[in-house]
C-alpha cells in the first residue's frame, strides 16, 4: 500500500463571518504539485437578510479555480462575460490563464432568505506552457456531473474531471487532473490503484475513515509518498472525501496573492497588467 507521509490538520482561518478551514498551504505543507491551495468554507447556516459570501471582484492569472458547492449556492460573474448561479452539488471550473477578474458571491435569494452553506475552493496549477492561455469558465449543476457507485451502492462518487475508475469527468480540462467527491456510508470499503508517478490529493471533508491502516478524521488532508499504487479506504462513519490525483508539473512555482506564475518577474508583470486594466475591467 502507498505510504502515508503525514496527516495535516486544516487551520481555522475565518474570513469575516465566514467559517474557513485551510489545509493547504500551511507552515507544514506548501503544496502537492499541481494542487496549490484549498479553502473549506462552512458548514454554517445564514439567517435572512445576510451578506453572503464576501468574494467581490478580484483578479487571477496563471492557475485554475475549482469550486465545489456542497450546500447553498454561488453566483459567479467574470470580466469575460460569464455569469451563473450554481447550487448544491454543482461545481465551477474557471481557467484564469492570462488573466481575468471574477466575483463569487451568494445569490440574491440566498442573501434574502438565508440557508445552509458549505463550499470548497481548490486551486490547481497550470504548466508554464499554458499560463497565458485564454481564460474560460464553466459551471455545472449536480445533475450534469456523472456519478459512479461502489460497494453495492454504499459509495457514490461524483466525477468532476479526468477518469475515475472508468467514468469520465464532467469537465474537459487542459491538463490531466482527476478530481472527484466521494460519499461513503458507514462501514463501506473502497480499493483504488493510483499510478506511482501521480500525486494524490486526499482531503476528508466530513466523517472518519481508515486509509492504508491509518485513521483520518474530518478537516484533515493526507500527504502520501509515491511508493505504491494501492489505497484501501474504509469508512468508520458516513463520510465525504475530496479525492484527486495528477502527475506533478515539477516546475518553479511563484505565488503572490491571486497570481501563480513561474518567476517573480512574471508576478510583477501580472500586477502591472492588472493595474493597467489589461486583465479586464469590471462592469456592475
Amino acid at each position: 500500500m502507498r505510504t502515508i507521509k503525514k496527516i495535516h490538520t486544516a487551520e481555522y482561518r475565518p474570513i469575516a463571518d465566514l467559517k474557513t478551514y485551510s489545509p493547504m498551504p500551511t507552515r507544514d505543507l506548501e503544496m502537492i504539485d499541481p494542487f496549490l491551495f484549498l479553502n473549506h468554507h462552512g458548514p454554517q447556516t445564514y439567517g435572512p437578510n445576510n451578506n453572503g459570501l464576501p468574494f467581490g471582484p478580484h483578479p487571477h492569472r496563471g492557475m485554475e479555480t475549482v469550486t465545489f458547492i456542497l450546500d447553498g449556492d454561488i453566483s459567479h460573474k467574470d470580466s469575460g462575460g460569464h455569469e451563473s448561479v450554481i447550487y448544491s452539488g454543482g461545481v465551477q471550473w474557471m481557467t484564469a490563464g492570462s488573466g481575468l477578474l471574477h466575483a463569487e458571491v451568494s445569490s440574491s435569494d440566498f442573501k434574502k432568505f438565508g440557508g445552509d452553506l458549505e463550499i470548497l475552493q481548490l486551486w490547481v496549477n497550470l504548466p508554464a506552457k499554458l499560463k497565458m492561455t485564454e481564460p474560460r469558465y464553466e459551471g455545472l449543476q449536480q445533475d450534469e456531473i456523472p456519478t459512479t457507485v461502489f460497494d453495492e451502492g454504499k459509495i457514490n462518487a461524483s466525477v468532476v474531471s479526468g477518469n475515475f475508475e472508468g467514468t469520465k469527468g464532467a469537465f474537459d480540462i487542459l491538463t490531466d487532473i482527476t478530481l472527484t467527491t466521494i460519499n461513503f456510508k458507514e462501514n463501506s470499503k473502497l480499493e483504488l490503484k493510483v499510478p506511482k508517478d501521480k500525486n494524490i490529493f486526499f482531503y476528508l471533508i466530513k466523517g472518519e475513515v481508515r486509509v492504508n491502516q491509518q485513521i483520518v478524521q474530518s478537516l484533515h488532508l493526507v500527504e502520501f509518498q509515491n511508493d505504491d499504487e494501492e489505497l484501501q479506504i474504509e469508512a468508520l462513519a458516513d463520510s465525504t472525501l475530496l479525492f484527486g490525483f495528477a502527475k506533478p508539473f515539477n516546475e518553479p512555482v511563484v505565488a503572490r496573492g491571486p497570481f501563480v506564475m513561474n518567476t517573480m518577474q512574471e508576478i510583477n508583470q501580472a500586477y502591472d497588467d492588472f493595474q493597467a486594466g489589461r486583465l479586464g475591467r469590471w462592469q456592475d
